[in-house]
Order: structure tokens, then C-alpha cells, then sequence
């Protein structure tokens, strides 16, 4: 067993070298696209020369498309590591409670009635919000709030919802029915300020770890917590809203965007740690710079056009992973 102060520079430097691999993601984001900006150029417009050529590409387009990007990966991530403690199911991630259904349909519908911009924004806020409150009023009902229970009420709200999503695609016409697809993948095109995002981020990881040796606790099972005097209802219902409602920002702002949340948690288990005050910031990090390095091939694989993220984290998550748990298994 490795010695309490071996073990806490060692965590340092991994969560210092997440911290340097995020910042290369965001350089790496603002500067690859279909119009290449050097690193000389890059510098000059990071430090206010106006005059350099691309300066309006680089701070009005770029620099917020990947602070956003960032912003979502780690909300999307963390989510997913709140999640799979709360329900202890390993296959949980932020979309498993119907959270991203109801943010969906909220959605799609704004988009069906000819609406955009924040009509879209606070539809699926909106439609997240009512989907969060729907799934905790069933699953809580008259008796015990339990994982199990929590988990089979959010799946089945979650088949609902994808049901409503099927009725409003066959339903729209042609003309809207590409931007619904779009969004339904996830689409970082069109984001609102990135400082939402960003203190949606901190502030839920700032709440995330001072949970963090409760949660330490709670994974070796529910008699053991409350034997060690943690009150399991409290941390549970705290757990279920911040997790909601990261996942409700996340995809409010950027659309559906699968496998951070899923895979990302489970990265920093098998590299990183079991540890929880290392794995919910390592999580938050590694989702957030996965995202922005995902949005950039994104945008840059088939320029001038954009893929869907969502298409581009599943292209890179899977193999990934699968890698690494074929590597652990030996």
C-alpha cells in the first residue's frame, strides 16, 4: 500500500498533468479548424493585437466554442461519476434517468413550432427540469427511495420520452427535420456565453467534493454508511439533483452528447483512481478536455462541414475503452 504522502503527490501530479492536458486542448481547439491559425498568430491575438487576421475568428468564434466545450465534458463526466455511485450500477450515466429525454422532446418541440436560439435553450431546460421532477415524484411515491427503484422509474420515463421524440421527428417536415438530427447529436454550433457553463462546472464540483468521503463509504454498501453515521437519504437526494442538473446544463447548452458521462468515469477508475476526492475533479478534467478535442475533429475532419460531437466522442470513446478494459483484464 502505497504511503499517505507518496500517495498524495502522486495524485497531485495527475490531476497537475490533467490540469496542463486541458489547457493544450483548449490551444490545440482555438488554433485547428478549416482556417489554421499559427501559434506565432495565436500568441499575438491571446495577447490583444487587434490587427493580427484572425483575431475576430479567434475570440468571438473559437475561444467560446471551446470554453463551452470544455464547460459541457466536465459537467457530462462528473454527472456521470455522481451517478454510478448513486444508483452503484456501472453501466449509469447522466442520461439514464430520462434527464435528457425530457431536455429532448423540450427541445424538438421549440424547434417544431419554428422556434430558435434561447426559445431552444429554455425549452430544454424546461422539458430536463420536468423530466428530473417526474422521476423523483414517481420513484419517491409512498415508500423507501431506493436506487433500484429510482433507476427502473428513469428508465422507463426515458422510454417515454424517446417515444415522444420518434412521434415529433415522423411529424416534422423535411425543412427542420436536419437541425432536430443535429442537436438530437450534439451540436456546440450554436452556444450561449461559455461563462454559464463554467460556473455550473465549478460550483458542482465544488459541491461533488465535499461529498467526497461520504461517497468513499457509501460504495461499500448502504448498511456500512449508516453504521458510520451518514445520513444515505440526504446524500442520495443531494447526489440525484446536482447530478440532474449538471446534466440539464450540459444539455441545454450543447444537445445530446453520449459516452463522456459513461466512459470517462470509468477511465479514471482503471488509470487514476478509486478514491473519490481524486476521481470527481480527474473525471471533470478528463471529460472536459476529451470534449474539446472531440468538438475539434468535429469541425475539422471534413471541412468546410461539421459532424455532429456526439458522433465524434463515439468514435474515439469506444475503441478507447475497450482498450483499456481488455488492458485491465490482463
Amino acid at each position: 500500500m502505497a504511503h499517505p504522502r507518496f500517495a498524495l503527490s502522486t495524485n497531485t501530479l495527475i490531476l497537475a498533468s490533467l490540469v496542463i492536458a486541458g489547457m493544450a486542448s483548449l490551444l490545440l481547439a482555438v488554433s485547428a479548424g478549416s482556417v489554421s491559425v499559427s501559434w506565432n498568430e495565436l500568441w499575438r491575438i491571446l495577447l490583444g493585437d487587434r490587427a493580427a487576421p484572425n483575431y475576430t475568428l479567434v475570440t468571438e468564434l473559437r475561444i467560446p466554442r471551446a470554453l463551452t466545450a470544455f464547460a459541457c465534458g466536465g459537467m457530462l463526466a462528473l454527472a456521470g461519476a455522481l451517478m454510478q455511485v448513486l444508483l452503484r450500477n456501472p453501466l449509469a450515466d447522466p442520461y439514464i434517468l430520462g434527464v435528457s429525454g425530457g431536455a429532448a422532446v423540450g427541445a424538438l418541440s421549440t424547434l417544431l413550432a419554428g422556434l430558435g436560439g434561447l426559445w431552444l435553450t429554455g425549452g430544454a431546460f424546461l422539458g430536463a427540469m420536468l423530466s428530473m421532477l417526474l422521476v423523483f415524484t414517481l420513484a419517491h411515491g409512498r415508500g423507501a427511495w431506493t436506487p433500484t427503484r429510482l433507476l427502473l422509474t428513469g428508465v422507463v420515463v426515458a422510454s417515454g420520452w424517446g417515444a415522444i421524440i420518434s412521434l415529433i421527428l415522423s411529424l416534422s417536415p423535411d425543412t427542420t427535420l436536419r437541425g432536430m438530427i443535429f442537436w438530437l447529436l450534439g451540436d456546440l454550433s450554436q452556444t450561449p456565453h461559455p461563462m454559464l457553463g463554467g460556473i455550473m462546472l465549478g460550483l458542482g464540483l465544488l459541491v461533488a467534493l465535499v461529498s467526497a468521503r461520504e461517497l468513499n463509504v457509501l460504495v461499500f454498501g448502504e448498511l456500512k454508511a449508516r453504521t458510520l453515521g451518514i445520513g444515505v437519504a440526504g446524500l442520495r437526494l443531494r447526489l440525484y439533483i446536482l447530478a440532474s442538473l449538471l446534466t440539464a446544463v450540459a444539455i441545454t447548452i450543447a444537445g445530446n452528447i453520449g459516452f463522456i458521462g459513461l466512459i470517462v468515469p470509468h477511465l479514471v477508475r482503471m488509470v487514476v483512481s478509486h478514491d473519490h476526492r481524486i476521481l470527481l475533479p480527474a473525471s471533470a478534467l478528463l471529460g472536459a478536455s476529451f470534449l474539446v478535442i472531440a468538438d475539434t475533429l468535429a469541425r475539422s475532419a471534413f471541412p468546410p462541414l461539421q459532424l455532429p460531437v456526439g458522433v465524434m466522442t463515439a468514435l474515439i470513446g469506444v475503441p478507447v475503452f475497450l482498450y483499456l478494459l481488455r488492458r485491465s483484464q490482463h
